[in-house]
């Protein structure tokens, strides 16, 4: 008697799994060993959980519109220099400022100018590539490359003439940190961060269509360009607010992309985006908890998330270099 396959999965009930499964893994962050002031425990780890969420979503989904639009699987938005201008911020700060100064600083506020001039540079970049060619794989890496290292060794050059407590809290800023987000910037990056999501969800079946390449769409009718360029805006906004919020983390959204779209089972990006917004919180809330509960440590979740996600990155480069 032959075996019957059992039927696949639909992507809706793929959905409500990784639903499920964030959901479970949020509440064994919040009320695992729950000791003392339960009220103000679990004020601090809802606030820390939300950044979880809201920045993994982000990224996840930031990554799939941004290699859509340039029709390759290798790119992420933190691979053009986001994150390089992020950390020549805080070293020019730190250097203006001093180490105290810039401790001084209304976290709101600074959250506030980092997250426009962020969106600024990013919106920048991404319409001169989209201009020139975002087909052009090759330019689109070595542009956001070349002013990656060159904001970086800005950053370095700066960072020689600090003091060593100066320099310390510079390298603090470095890395992704969820310990200390501010509530107030929160909330505003929680509305920006929703906001562009359901956007990127209207438009999920132009999306559909993009995908298909650049003549095969605009030959189906699609404004291609005017599509692409407001997806690059959502992207801007995304990448921008989560850096901010939380410092880089480079290479989260190819990770978040990439198992997404294995769960997801589809090329539809009404399925796709959200598969990749909630892979990468679920990654970023069981990373967290790990290593922050059951480990003891506080710093190692951003330093694993890029080790893991460059490993990939070359695996995905070495694949299709053989194919």
């Amino acid at each position: 008697m032959a075996e019957t396959a059992l039927p696949p999965l639909r992507p809706a009930l793929r959905l409500w799994a990784l639903t499920g499964l964030l959901a479970a893994l949020s509440l064994v962050f919040l009320f695992w060993h729950l000791r003392g002031p339960t009220g103000f425990i679990l004020s601090l780890r809802a606030t820390r959980l939300a950044a979880l969420i809201l920045v993994g979503a982000a990224t996840g989904m930031a990554t799939v519109l941004f290699q859509t639009v340039a029709a390759n699987r290798l790119l992420t938005p933190g691979i053009v220099g986001i994150d390089a201008l992020f950390i020549f911020l805080q070293t020019a700060l730190v250097a203006t400022l001093g180490g105290l100064g810039y401790a001084l600083l209304p976290e709101f506020g600074r959250f506030l100018a980092e997250t426009a001039l962020l969106t600024l540079a990013a919106a920048a970049l991404f319409g001169l590539l989209l201009r020139r060619g975002a087909g052009d794989v090759t330019r689109m890496i070595l542009t956001g490359v070349i002013l990656g290292v060159l904001l970086r060794g800005l950053a370095e050059l700066s960072q020689r003439m600090l003091d060593p407590s100066e320099f310390a809290v510079v390298q603090q800023a470095m890395f992704a940190s969820f310990g200390s987000v501010p509530s107030g910037a929160l909330w505003m990056a929680a509305v920006v961060l929703v906001g562009a999501a359901a956007i990127a969800m209207v438009l999920s079946p132009a999306l559909d269509v993009a995908a298909l390449g650049r003549p095969t769409a605009r030959g189906l009718g699609l404004a291609h360009d005017r599509l692409a360029i407001a997806a690059l805006m959502l992207v801007a906004a995304m990448v921008a607010v989560s850096t901010a919020l939380v410092g880089p983390v480079t290479f989260l959204g190819l990770i978040a992309a990439a198992l997404g779209r294995v769960l997801a089972g589809t090329y539809r990006h009404a399925v796709l985006l959200p598969a990749a917004g909630l892979s990468g919180a679920a990654i970023l809330v069981a990373g967290q908890f790990v290593f922050e509960r059951l480990l003891g440590l506080h710093s190692t979740l951003a330093v694993l998330v890029e080790f893991f996600g460059g490993l990939l990155f070359l695996a995905l480069v070495l694949n299709r270099r053989s194919a």
